[in-house]
């Protein structure tokens, strides 16, 4: 166990990465700080990507949010940005017309350019530069379209702006994919393609309508399985799906069959109806197989889908507190536990053995990267009062 903001004076980031080239990114608002193997200390650059200039409403980012590691070398920073609203002459929300079509305005056309994700890279020296502000993506549709992240069926409609959470796959068939989740849904990167996007979304009838409300909260929660899976959650619903080989076969919604199904959908119907917020913010499975889901105010649930779209509910006991940041599963058995409030907390593979790590330090657990391609494996914990690395067994 060794804390890096005393050691290394990595400060105290709001989020922090890793990638295969085990160098250490770290984000603090329009900063960049990268510590290298053999480094003392980060080097930190500033106004990069959509950070070169000040954030807010008007501005290319709200806010920075999330750093993740990619190939040696590349890290991959999510921006915030507001809500699409809606344009007179615009049926739907979130849709931008392009130049030469109906409805075009430069003001509207400038949104599809705000928030989304940069690649970046680290120089020789340190530095860290722009590579690309992720466009590209598959279907003949988006050629040369260069617009930040939008729908890749349709690249009209520009519905993933905020960048909420990232992870990127350590090891298996995928190793070196990325995943986010925005606003709206998950997306999957390859490189510097991506393809946007899926949701564990349902329909809201109100007042006897025959037509239905698609129901997409904000996704934070976002885990890699056992098996390679890929665990999502939004504040309602929860789903595990199979990723196909091919980056062009994301989006195909099929529901429980086609190339990337749903392995499971559904809501936790032991906690509250499907309407209700669950408030989820982090969706692991340990070794075991079991699923866990943590939540902001309801407390850490372990699942087992009993159906593709039912499963037995159960919260866990002996937590301080309801109010959970994050989850992490390693390759020990074992569930770290990241709360808002009571610290890190570690869960033994036995599924009750429950005690709180001490020696880390900071109530509140912003984050939690696992990095098992290292011997001894290596645990990143950043809380509030900076960031600590466990490594083990």
């Amino acid at each position: 166990m060794l804390d890096y903001t005393r050691s290394f004076g990595a400060g105290k980031p709001q989020s922090v990465g890793v990638d295969e080239g085990l160098n250490l990114w770290l984000l603090d608002g329009r900063r960049i700080g990268v510590l290298r193997p053999g480094d003392t200390a980060p080097t930190w650059t500033t106004g990069v990507g959509q950070a070169r200039e000040p954030f807010g409403d008007t501005a290319l980012a709200t806010g920075a949010s999330v750093i993740c590691g990619g190939e040696a070398g590349r890290a991959y920073v999510g921006y915030t940005a507001n809500e699409m609203k809606r344009a007179e002459g615009i049926e739907q929300r979130t849709y931008i017309p392009w130049s030469g079509e109906a409805g075009y305005s430069p003001e509207r056309f400038a949104e599809y350019q705000k928030g989304d994700l940069d690649a970046v890279r680290v120089q020789p020296d340190g530095s860290v530069t722009l590579e690309e502000h992720l466009w590209r993506t598959t279907g003949a549709s988006n050629k040369d379209r260069q617009a930040g992240i939008h729908n890749t069926n349709d690249f009209h409609y520009e519905e993933d702006r905020s960048v909420l959470n990232c992870a990127r796959v350590t090891r298996g068939r995928d190793r070196g994919d990325l995943y986010i989740t925005t606003n709206h849904g998950v997306t999957r990167i390859q490189g510097l393609t991506y393809n946007s996007h899926r949701h564990p979304g349902w329909y809201l009838y109100e007042d006897g309508s025959e037509w239905g409300s698609l129901q997409c909260p904000y996704m934070h929660g976002l885990g890699i399985g056992q098996n390679g899976d890929v665990l999502v959650a939004n504040e309602q619903m929860l789903g595990v799906l199979a990723p196909s080989p091919k980056l062009e076969d994301w989006d195909r919604e099929l529901t429980w069959d086609g190339p990337t199904p749903w392995k499971f959908k559904s809501y936790n119907e032991a906690l509250n109806g499907q309407a209700t917020d669950d408030y989820w913010r982090a969706f692991e499975q340990v070794t075991s197989g079991r699923y866990y889901l943590g939540s902001a105010e309801y407390g850490v649930w372990a699942l087992t889908p009993k159906s593709r779209s039912a499963g037995n509910w159960s919260k866990l006991a002996g937590l301080p507190t309801n109010r959970i940041q994050s989850l992490k599963a390693t390759d020990d058995g074992a569930l770290y536990i990241g709360t808002n409030g009571a610290g890190l907390w570690r869960l033994e593979a036995d599924g009750t053995t429950l005690a709180q790590v001490r020696d880390v330090s900071g109530q509140r657990v912003l984050q939690m990267v696992y990095e098992p391609n290292v011997k001894p494996s290596m645990l990143l914990v950043l809380t509030d009062q900076g960031l600590t690395v466990l490594r083990g067994p």
